[in-house]
């Protein structure tokens, strides 16, 4: 029985608990109900859209009484914008459904045998803790309830924000965003206006035109910013204008790129970043360590909270101080270096050709002489000539993309039996996938889930394995 397409309304009902994907839950006549925005102890009217065998899914209809524990939202956008979904949850209370989101997956879904999972790791800061943020252009904004789309003159009808929910063609204009530190939000604010002022076409996704595209904003803790504007196509004179207008009135930009992008989806992983002005990079600083961070380098949005996370992963590797590790996914080499002081050699492999070289300026930049990093596929670089080559490993820190490790890497890394693994994670349902067949060797010996985005249902998860004794 597939779903179907309902329109029932369920009145007076009492949320009861927080569920995955963002969701709340209650039970209606032996039911399951999952709902958005809503929070334990709301009493509410729901609309149910759609139905299923043994669940329904709805929307509030109306808020009969409010939970005692509801929070009134920071975000001037919530519930239009699709992120920070939890914002009337108080934070304890994320912290602890992520810890159940953690467990589900292990535990409950995957079946795994886990020692008791660790409270949730809080983040330092709550708000404006981003330290990286994507705008998208529109060439048509997406109209509120309550708007007259007759009536909106036409210097209003671009946007530059965020894509709305399950839209890919759809922005919602962002008037301010409480996720990264100023000048963001000036920053995006000024290129609008000063695109609307000067004529400036905005990109309309589904028909591949117009001339600027969005932006991506990044910051370090110490101020400085690196912008990168994605362009349809060139129009040199009006660039220039713009790239100097920015640079002219935001002191704190310290590098600045564009790019050229023609392909219909957003991404710049394949596209050519060009300096424009100031330095080719941005450099974050943990534990003494310096980091370059460049146009196309990954390194986590959340700053602080990723010297915490890193800690995690070295409190659970165990290191002596004569282990070889290998580090695979390893980025721009934060999680190679952050450990290299307590091992005797450590190998990166990620790949993203740029982040690898990011990886050795830092790790040159650094003093540190023990690292070696590697770009490439990691199902066609890792195997047992590379193992052979670079020397067997001790301990081995995973820290894949949300789709988790490829079959033939976990093959490999269950051929190579180092004595302890480390695998962070920021999608535990992938994490559970993959541990249930490392666990045919090895065992589970400490869960830490890590909150890197708060007010969001998204949490990073740290396992520790050690191999079991023959």
């Amino acid at each position: 029985m597939g779903r179907k397409k309902v329109d029932i309304l369920l009145e007076n009902v009492t949320i009861e608990a927080v569920a995955a994907e963002g969701n709340a839950l209650a039970h209606v006549d032996g039911m399951v109900v999952f709902v958005p925005l809503a929070v334990p102890g709301d009493v509410v009217d729901i609309h149910v859209f759609r139905k299923k065998k043994n669940y329904m899914e709805g929307r509030i209809e109306r808020m009969v009484r409010p939970s005692p524990e509801r929070l009134e939202p920071f975000c001037p956008h919530f519930g239009v914008c699709g992120g920070c979904r939890w914002q009337p949850l108080p934070y304890g209370m994320q912290l602890a459904a992520k810890r159940q989101q953690v467990e589900d997956q292990l535990v409950r879904i995957g079946h795994l045998q886990v020692p008791e999972i660790r409270p949730t790791l809080p983040s330092p800061e709550t708000l404006y803790y981003r330290n990286k943020l994507e705008f998208s252009a529109s060439a048509k904004r997406w109209i509120l309830t309550g708007e007259d789309p007759a009536s909106i003159p036409d210097s209003d009808r671009p946007g530059l924000g965020f894509h709305v929910g399950k839209f890919f063609d759809k922005v919602l204009d962002i008037r301010q965003c409480c996720l990264q530190q100023e000048p963001s939000n000036a920053i995006r604010l000024f290129i609008k206006r000063f695109c609307i002022e000067h004529g400036a076409s905005f990109y309309d996704i589904r028909e591949n035109s117009g001339w600027f595209r969005g932006v991506f904003v990044r910051s370090t803790q110490k101020g400085d910013v690196m912008l990168i504007l994605c362009f349809g196509y060139e129009d040199k004179p009006l660039r220039e204008a713009l790239l100097d207008a920015l640079v002219k009135e935001f002191p704190a930009i310290v590098s600045l790129y564009y790019v050229i992008n023609r392909k219909v989806n957003d991404s710049i992983a394949d596209q050519d970043c060009i300096l424009y002005k100031g330095q080719d990079a941005i450099f974050e600083e943990m534990e003494g360590l310096r980091f370059r961070i460049g146009p196309k380098s990954f390194y986590q949005t959340n700053s602080l909270q990723a010297e915490r996370l890193y800690g995690v992963a070295r409190e659970f590797a165990a290191l002596t101080g004569t282990e070889t590790v290998y580090d695979l996914y390893t980025g721009t080499g934060t999680i190679a270096q952050f450990v290299s002081r307590k091992a005797a050699k450590v190998i990166g492999i990620e790949y993203v050709p740029e982040a690898i070289e990011d990886a050795k300026a830092n790790a040159q930049g650094n003093g540190i002489t023990n690292c070696e990093f590697f770009a490439g596929d990691m199902k066609d670089v890792l195997n047992a000539g590379f193992i052979a080559a670079h020397g067997h490993p001790d301990v081995i820190i995973l820290d894949p993309p949300r789709a988790g490790i490829h079959p033939d890497v976990a093959k490999v890394i269950l051929e190579a039996a180092p004595d302890r693994m480390v695998y962070v994670s920021c999608n535990p349902a992938s994490q559970a996938r993959d541990l249930a067949i490392l666990c045919q060797d090895y065992e589970i010996t400490a869960v830490q889930p890590v909150d890197m985005f708060p007010h969001t249902q998204h949490v990073e998860n740290v396992c520790a394995l050690r191999r079991k004794k023959c």
